[in-house]
């Protein structure tokens, strides 16, 4: 990951091995596969082909469950080492044909489609909580959809990590809002409430059709060898939208639909 200048979103440009060991292959990544694809199986399954945009692709695992079921899938992502490592992976894979890269940042994105159509998917996970200017990415990624077209947009849950480090007694930590002098490489600094995003999402006439938890029991487990029991994701998938242990999840997956110019409801 370069360092970010003052003012900059932050980007993984370098060291893939050790941010695909790090995010993907713990039981962290494991839960958050899971979820994902249980809350996006019906837009996997569809049998019209469609057209699906990854911003902040990472390595493609969550497109390629897209790309397995013939859908054309863009994966973009702001560090070119990323594309490069998804795009040997998806090779190796066979699913070449399926496949369109993008390197470029979230903001570049409408530029760099200008000759293509809105996308029928918009994927945005673990994204706005690198930017600067999260509320202004909505718009960006409501242009990018056709009307009616999905947008599934998971992001870092505030509430959960200042539950988490009071659980720990890190009250300090909490006083200070959550801030420290020194930077994390893979934790996001700038986590944000459930309501400040459903807020951006409505204005720009996105409607929530699914809202699930990720990690709402796996960070709150006081044996650490229970993060890796066989039927840990069989608990995050059942109690994923069941209030309160919801909003308790680390992270937060939106599943969005954008209303159809003059129709509402």
């Amino acid at each position: 990951m370069t360092a970010p200048r003052k003012g900059q979103d932050r980007s993984f440009a370098v060291d893939v091995q050790r941010f695909e060991k790090n995010i993907y292959h713990t039981s962290k990544g494991r839960i958050r596969q899971a979820v994902l694809a249980a809350d996006l199986a019906a837009l996997i399954a569809s049998e019209r082909p469609l057209r699906v945009l990854d911003i902040g692709a990472g390595l493609g695992q969550v497109n390629q469950l897209f790309a397995e079921a013939g859908h054309l899938v863009w994966h973009s992502d702001i560090a070119a080492e990323m594309v490069a490592q998804a795009k040997e992976q998806h090779s190796q894979a066979g699913l070449s044909a399926q496949y369109q890269y993008i390197t470029a940042p979230l903001q570049d994105l409408p530029a760099q489609l200008v000759d293509q159509p809105p996308f029928d998917v918009v994927l945005c996970h673990a994204v706005l909580e690198w930017l600067e200017q999260p509320a202004a990415a909505i718009s960006i990624l409501s242009q990018l959809m056709v009307e009616g077209g999905w947008l599934s947009l998971m992001f870092y849950n505030r509430r959960a990590k200042e539950m988490a480090n009071l659980i720990y007694g890190n009250f300090d930590y909490v006083k200070a809002g959550l801030q420290v002098k020194k930077k994390v490489r893979f934790s996001p600094q700038t986590p944000l409430y459930i309501e400040q995003v459903s807020d951006w999402t409505l204005r720009h006439r996105l409607q929530l059709v699914a809202h699930s938890g990720v990690r709402c029991i796996h960070d709150y487990l006081r044996d650490l060898e229970h993060q890796q029991r066989d039927d840990l994701i069989e608990m995050e998938l059942r109690y994923r939208r069941q209030e309160p242990f919801r909003q308790l999840g680390r992270y937060q997956h939106f599943l969005l639909r954008k209303e159809i110019e003059g129709v509402s409801g």
